[in-house]
């Protein structure tokens, strides 16, 4: 079964690195386990799934991924989000509360992640989030770029 990860990476079963990847069959049922818990999990915390993949749209863009863009693109489209949402995803920093301090955390720790500190966790307490919702947030933030890096390195691999 082809995951997003291969999806993304443009892998086949046809290919060499597809079938690597099924070498460790944990590791890929396990990032597809977490890609579904992060984006649609079955208690969302008052995280929303349009939330969830606007934000997974902000990220891939600021990672420069323009297939993993297309995707979350695609998936935020099916959820009919609102104004609010896509002017998030697209990265706009002129949000109302809680976006703002939501988005400027994801950009923090997508660009800068050695730059974040427990200061920026208590804005998002400041904020209104909870300490689930903090976590939810966190999770969601580290796969996204978890799966970039590692959508990039398959790809690279593949190149050569």
């Amino acid at each position: 079964m082809i995951d997003a990860i291969d999806q993304s990476a443009g892998l086949t079963p046809e290919d060499e690195l597809y079938r690597a990847r099924r070498f460790r069959p944990e590791f890929v049922d396990g990032a597809e386990q977490c890609r579904q818990s992060v984006l649609a999990p079955q208690q969302d915390q008052g995280l929303a799934a349009d939330l969830r993949v606007a934000l997974a749209h902000r990220m891939a863009a600021l990672n420069g991924d323009a297939h993993l863009l297309a995707d979350y693109a695609a998936q935020l489209a099916q959820l009919s989000p609102s104004a609010a949402l896509l002017a998030l995803a697209n990265g706009e920093t002129d949000l109302a509360e809680p976006l703002a301090t939501i988005a400027r955390h994801a950009d923090l720790v997508t660009n800068t992640p050695f730059a974040a500190e427990a200061s920026h966790i208590h804005l998002l307490e400041q904020a209104g989030l909870n300490n689930p919702q903090i976590v939810a947030l966190s999770e969601l933030i580290a796969f996204v770029n978890f799966q970039t890096r590692v959508v990039s390195g398959l790809r690279l691999m593949r190149s050569v």
